[in-house]
């Protein structure tokens, strides 16, 4: 990225952030849109000349402390500040921050729009956080539908349930492993890895491995005991609103036996939940 790119942004941002606002204090008539430079290094607590050189492209490499900084004296959020940060040739370094639990009315709606595929939301650490009606009737060999890890390893329908079972276990724990990239002291994590290690001694197995892999685009193969055997595309969404939640979204071709037999599991599901 060229260095004018990050002089550039430095100096709209600085122009954007009123001083009532970054609680400067000034007297009399100011000449300047925003902050002058002296004013955000003082927030910064950088020295004035090297923050002039930053705006003025002849200090291309500012550490990762000038830049989380500077991110809070121009008060940059989320977006900004990895941006910020790309324009400077660097990568954030980002403190854990916990996923958030509880799935919010818009997206419960969103997934309640598609009632002819199974769709539900996962954190980092596989738990299911929500589901619509099709990936309830989809998940119901299950005792209880609750982390996709525990469903796989501990639940004895995991093995019934999933038709590619040794694969299905190699990318869940691979998953696993990419969550604790993101905070190996996750409470959380630590328990699920804790129960599933006591329980499973493939689990114990293949998380000695060390193999990392986040979600691919392979097909699931899958064996319900109502409808049969189904193999289902997916896609995952990041919800940008609560960061570490993924949508996903599975799908079966279009007058596929797949297509038909999701058909027929959520017509029986229809059934059953109006017999109830």
């Amino acid at each position: 990225m060229a260095s004018g790119e990050l002089g550039a942004f430095l100096r709209a941002r600085r122009a954007q952030r009123s001083p009532e606002d970054a609680g400067v204090l000034y007297a009399g008539r100011r000449k300047v849109t925003g902050l002058r430079r002296e004013e955000v290094a003082v927030l910064a607590g950088v020295n004035a000349d090297y923050y002039t050189r930053l705006e003025q492209g002849r200090e291309t490499h500012p550490s990762p402390q000038v830049l989380d900084a500077l991110c809070r004296a121009l008060d940059l959020g989320p977006d900004a500040r990895e941006h910020l940060y790309r324009l400077a040739g660097t990568t954030p370094d980002n403190t854990p921050t916990p996923t958030p639990q509880a799935v919010s009315p818009e997206l419960r709606q969103l997934m309640d729009g598609y009632p002819h595929t199974p769709a539900f939301v996962l954190n980092r650490i596989l738990d299911v956080l929500a589901t619509n009606t099709l990936a309830d009737a989809l998940f119901s060999p299950f005792r209880v539908a609750d982390n996709l890890a525990r469903m796989t390893f501990l639940d004895p329908a995991g093995q019934r349930f999933y038709a590619r079972w040794d694969w299905t276990a190699q990318a869940t724990v691979a998953n696993l492993r990419v969550a604790a990239g993101f905070d190996a002291h996750d409470p959380g994590l630590r328990r699920l890895v804790a129960e599933l290690s006591e329980g499973s001694a493939h689990f114990r197995t293949l998380w000695e491995t060390h193999q990392v892999r986040g979600k691919t685009r392979e097909p699931k193969h899958l064996v319900h005991p109502d409808v049969g055997p189904l193999t289902l595309t997916y896609q995952a969404f990041d919800v940008r609103s609560a960061p570490g939640q993924q949508l996903i979204i599975y799908h079966a071709g279009p007058a596929t036996p797949s297509a038909h037999a999701l058909a027929l599991l959520s017509s029986l599901h229809a059934t059953e939940h109006h017999a109830r």
